[in-house]
């Protein structure tokens, strides 16, 4: 099952990486074009962002992968979905806050905008894991990871209902660096999206694998009946 998961977070950067060009070519029309978009795979902060967003969908994998095993749920897998979940919560109310922010201030933020951003990413971090571990404390392992990709989806949708009409708003407007903040919030917004499937992708790879190999999912199962 962990390979399984790996793989559904191999496939999970994979697909930023390939999404990553059109949505710079997309979202800053006009003002850049295909070489300079494509600068950006050969900056190691790129690379860095993505294998932190692969390792946090498998993080986020950690109870599905017992849930699928059959094994009982430890507070080390619990304790990395919620922060996890928390933490993609927080990108998207940074994001919201960021394309806000733009509408309303154009880029006359001065040098308090990145210590703003990072309060507010910690504070919503830490709002968000008390808020998910509650809720984990109400609700079984199969029911608190299918409620916190709920989550993350109508917030993803919410953040880009945002972001979307913002971008649109700042990419019009003729100061320097227009709508780079808009287009934080909507990248977040996409990643975060995609980020939401990631158990739901890997359920659909167990299931397949149980009906290719029934005989094992026999055995794994009653190998837990036993443990019990």
């Amino acid at each position: 099952m962990k390979r399984w998961a790996l793989l559904v977070a191999i496939l999970y950067a994979l697909i930023l990486a390939l999404l990553a060009l059109p949505t710079i070519l997309i979202g800053l029309a006009p003002g850049v074009d295909l070489k300079s978009a494509a600068a950006m795979y050969i900056q190691w902060q790129w690379w860095l962002i993505l294998a932190l967003m692969g390792l946090a969908q498998a993080s986020l994998l950690a109870v599905p992968v017992r849930v699928a095993s059959r094994r009982p749920i430890a507070r080390i897998p619990l304790a990395k979905t919620v922060l996890v979940a928390a933490l993609m919560m927080a990108g998207l109310v940074v994001g919201a806050f960021l394309c806000i922010f733009e509408f309303a201030f154009y880029n006359s933020g001065g040098s308090w905008t990145p210590w703003a951003v990072l309060i507010i990413g910690i504070a919503s971090w830490c709002g968000w894991a008390i808020v998910f571990f509650r809720l984990s404390q109400r609700v079984d392992a199969v029911d608190l990871t299918s409620r916190l990709c709920r989550y993350l989806l109508k917030g993803s949708i919410l953040e880009l209902l945002i972001a979307v009409p913002t971008h649109i708003v700042a990419r019009c407007r003729d100061y320097c660096c227009a709508g780079f903040m808009t287009f934080i919030g909507l990248t977040l917004g996409m990643a975060v999206m995609l980020f939401s499937f990631g158990p739901g992708v890997f359920f659909l790879f167990v299931a397949r694998w149980r009906r290719l190999h029934p005989e094992r999912s026999r055995v794994d199962s009653n190998r837990f009946t036993k443990n019990i």
